[in-house]
C-alpha cells in the first residue's frame, strides 16, 4: 500500500513539474520615472511596467525577459526619455497565451510629440528554450503561406480604397501611393503574429503618416488551425495546439 502510495505520488509530482514547464509565472513591475528637467508639466514622468518571469529556472525567466524587453522590441531607451526625447509616457504588456510551451504577448506604448501617438508589437517565445518563435520555426511552405495572408491584405487594400474614395475630404489622396509606400515600408508579413486558443493572427503595418493614420487599415489577420492545417511544421511548437 505504501509503495502505491510513493508512487502516486512521484507520478503527480512529475505531472505538476512538466504542467509547470509548459507555462510561466508573469506578474508587472511598475517602475516610474522622473525626468530632471521635464519640457511640459505633463513630460514630469513616464511609467513603465516590466514583466517579470518566473520559470523553471532562474537562466530561463532571465532569457524570456531579455526576448520581450521594451528596449528590443519596442526601442525604448530609459535614459534618452529621461532626458532629450521625452516622448514616452506609459510602457505596458498584455499577455495572450500562456501555456502549452507558448508564451504570446503583447508589448505597447504610448507617447506624445507634436501628436499623441502609440505603437505594439506582438512576440512569441518558446518556453523551452526562452527563444523567440521565428515563422520558418514552426511554419512550412513560407511562400504559400506568405501569399494566404498576403491575399487577405491587397483585399483589404481594395476595400479601403474604395472607402476612401467615398469620402470627398480625402480626393486629392494618392491613395495607391499611400499603400505602394507601405509595400517599401515592411515588406516582411510574417514576422509579427501572435498565438491564441482559437489560431494565429498576423500583423502588418501599413506606416501611414501620423496625419492620415486614421485612414490606415487594421493590417490584423486571423487564421484558424484548421485554416493554418496544410502549413504547421509536423513535431513542431504548435503541434500539440493545432487541431
Amino acid at each position: 500500500m505504501k509503495i502505491r502510495l510513493l508512487f502516486l505520488f512521484v507520478f503527480v509530482m512529475a505531472f505538476a513539474v512538466a504542467g509547470f514547464a509548459q507555462s510561466v509565472v508573469i506578474t508587472g513591475k511598475k517602475v516610474t520615472y522622473n525626468r530632471p528637467q521635464p519640457m511640459g508639466d505633463h513630460k514630469k514622468s513616464f511609467t513603465i511596467n516590466y514583466p517579470k518571469v518566473k520559470a523553471a529556472r532562474p537562466a530561463l525567466s532571465r532569457r524570456i525577459e531579455s526576448v520581450i524587453n521594451y528596449e528590443t522590441i519596442l526601442g525604448v531607451n530609459v535614459k534618452e526619455e529621461q532626458t532629450e526625447i521625452q516622448w514616452l509616457e506609459a510602457a505596458d504588456y498584455e499577455v495572450g497565451y500562456n501555456k502549452n510551451g507558448i508564451l504570446s504577448i503583447k508589448l505597447f506604448m504610448e507617447g506624445s510629440g507634436a501628436y499623441p501617438s502609440g505603437s505594439a508589437k506582438n512576440v512569441v517565445v518558446d518556453l523551452k528554450t526562452g527563444m523567440r518563435v521565428k515563422p520558418a520555426a514552426i511554419f512550412i511552405n513560407l511562400v504559400g503561406l506568405r501569399a494566404l495572408v498576403n491575399k487577405a491584405k491587397e483585399k483589404e487594400i481594395e476595400e479601403s480604397i474604395i472607402e476612401m474614395q467615398k469620402d470627398p475630404e480625402n480626393a486629392e489622396l494618392e491613395h495607391q501611393r499611400l499603400f505602394d509606400s507601405a509595400k517599401e515600408y515592411n515588406k516582411l508579413i510574417l514576422d509579427e503574429f501572435s498565438v491564441n486558443d482559437d489560431g494565429i493572427t498576423f500583423y502588418y503595418d501599413y506606416g501611414f503618416p501620423h496625419v492620415i493614420k486614421a485612414l490606415e487599415p487594421n493590417g490584423v489577420f486571423s487564421y484558424t488551425w484548421a485554416d493554418l492545417k496544410p502549413y504547421i511544421k509536423r513535431n513542431g511548437l504548435l503541434t500539440r495546439i493545432a487541431r
